[in-house]
């Protein structure tokens, strides 16, 4: 079965990292179910793929509700056929001191970041095994590698997520499913910019000078390595966290 028989899922899939893994991935000849919490978002973002050739369509649902996120994929597979690939890409990223974070900050937090990406997975994983072959990708962060001074709620999630990915990389691998993360560092989306605009983060050019390659991360950069680790060439490659950093640290 070629990329063109398969279908992948995006969470997250309506913007940033995640539209731009949507976009490679059409490309690629998967067809896409774009998941996204912002109404009509999705529906968006999958036109605007169909408009350059590709093949998607857009959900709305938010990975925390269990009970969307199931609706969500009975109907893309109704839509796109059974589901051979998995990125669990939706989250947030806020930003609070540990000692003034709410009990409610911590748990909205990691509902959507680590039990989001625990729904997707775990539905979407029967037509994986179902059809033996299946490719999971999530997408953490450095920050579960270095540390990250006021996101102790982020970066606990992204080290969850990465932990989940060595357990489901043991358990399914003779299943003909591989299970691997991403960790992005110094990405320039627009939740980065927004940010920046506040003043909370530096400018893009203050931040190049602290990565080797001289320059930040894009979209696309991530997108080339979800591309690799869903393909047929990565087959031997399970339970790995693939750091996309610019050598921006040792992780």
């Amino acid at each position: 079965m070629t990329a063109a028989g398969r279908v992948a899922v995006v969470t997250g899939g309506a913007a940033g990292i995640g539209l731009a893994i949507a976009e490679r991935l059409a490309k690629d000849g998967f067809k896409i179910a774009i998941l996204d919490v912002v109404d009509g978002a999705a529906q968006q973002a999958a036109e605007a793929i169909a408009g350059v050739g590709g093949h998607a369509r857009g959900y709305r649902a938010d990975v925390s509700d269990r009970q969307q996120v199931d609706a969500a994929l009975v109907a893309a597979r109704a839509d796109l056929g059974p589901l051979t690939a998995v990125v669990a890409n939706a989250a947030v990223a806020p930003q609070r001191p540990f000692l003034d974070m709410t009990l409610d900050e911590w748990n909205r937090t990691l509902s959507i970041n680590l039990t989001g990406t625990f729904n997707v997975v775990q539905s979407a994983l029967p037509d994986l095994l179902e059809a033996g072959w299946g490719r999971v990708v999530l997408i953490a962060s450095s920050s579960a590698q270095r540390g990250a001074p006021k996101m102790a709620h982020y970066a606990a999630s992204k080290g969850g997520q990465m932990a989940l990915t060595k357990a489901l990389a043991v358990e399914f691998a003779k299943s003909g499913i591989t299970v691997n993360t991403v960790a992005p560092s110094s990405i320039d989306t627009p939740s980065v910019q927004k940010k920046r605009a506040t003043g909370a983060i530096p400018s893009a050019e203050d931040m190049a000078k602290y990565i080797p390659v001289g320059r930040m991360g894009t979209g696309e950069d991530i997108a080339a390595a979800v591309s690799y680790l869903v393909s047929d060439e990565a087959s031997y490659v399970t339970g790995q966290t693939v750091s996309v950093n610019g050598g921006s640290f040792i992780g």
